[in-house]
């Protein structure tokens, strides 16, 4: 289907982007992404997919808006305070793009409902803030053979990691029980998520248009404070209970 003319010149600098294009426009129009979580990490993500132009845009979250997020939540504002999340993003995208269908959910991911949520989309972003949503996210998809990118932050820093599930590293393979949790009032730096989420959006936008090459097999870990990426290879572990040979998914 043609691009209208506010769509022409709403995508200019993509459409006229070498390696990029109408093509892979068309496909970014076609694609489906959930992001599961409109906090630190979903809101840059949300809001770069948003406006690059994906056609349909899932976002799950049962939590209301905390003057306490404003300082890394880039959806949501001052007036959006007790708000449910999912409703202050999807007000802030449509202002955004008008073109993009969003789907809200207004719920707590959870065994039960991860299939029928995940099943309409095409790539799945775990922009949660907890390791059991983490794991239920990858043994989920490792199941539906769904591919998904994960994301963590903490304090100073981040990682972000592709999978494909049968071609690659799961989760479960490179960090196999939950790293300690730091307590809730130790960070961010506000900024951090912004990079990791924005990192995110780039490697849904590569998947839904076949340009350039996933992020798979390594683990990208960031450091703020020395301004360092550093990649980490990962490699797939036939013992892993989520992915390995002979074995299944488990919480």
């Amino acid at each position: 289907m043609a691009f209208s003319p506010e769509e022409r010149q709403r995508y200019a600098r993509h459409l006229d982007l070498p390696g990029f294009g109408g093509r892979a426009q068309e496909k970014l129009r076609a694609g489906r992404v959930l992001v599961v979580g409109c906090g630190g990490l979903g809101s840059p993500a949300l809001y770069y997919l948003a406006a690059a132009g994906v056609g349909r845009l899932g976002l799950i979250d049962s939590d209301q808006v905390d003057i306490s997020n404003l300082q890394r939540q880039i959806l949501h504002g001052t007036a959006d305070i007790g708000r449910p999340k999912t409703d202050s993003a999807v007000a802030r995208l449509r202002t955004l793009n008008p073109h993009v269908s969003l789907t809200p959910h207004t719920e707590r991911l959870c065994e039960a409902n991860a299939h029928d949520l995940f099943a309409p989309y095409d790539i799945i972003l775990d922009a949660s803030d907890n390791y059991p949503t983490k794991y239920l996210i990858n043994d989920s998809c490792i199941v539906m053979k769904k591919p998904f990118v994960h994301a963590g932050i903490s304090a100073f820093g981040g990682q972000l990691l592709t999978v494909v599930p049968g071609q690659s590293a799961c989760l479960r393979c490179i960090v196999p029980t939950p790293p300690p949790e730091a307590p809730a009032t130790h960070g961010p730096l506000g900024p951090v998520p912004g990079v990791i989420g924005s990192l995110q959006a780039i490697e849904a936008i590569k998947f839904l248009t076949g340009v350039g090459t996933l992020l798979r097999d390594t683990l990208l870990t960031y450091d703020a404070l020395a301004s360092a990426f550093t990649p980490v290879p990962a490699h797939r572990n036939p013992a892993c209970p989520a992915c390995g040979t002979g074995t299944h998914p488990q919480d």
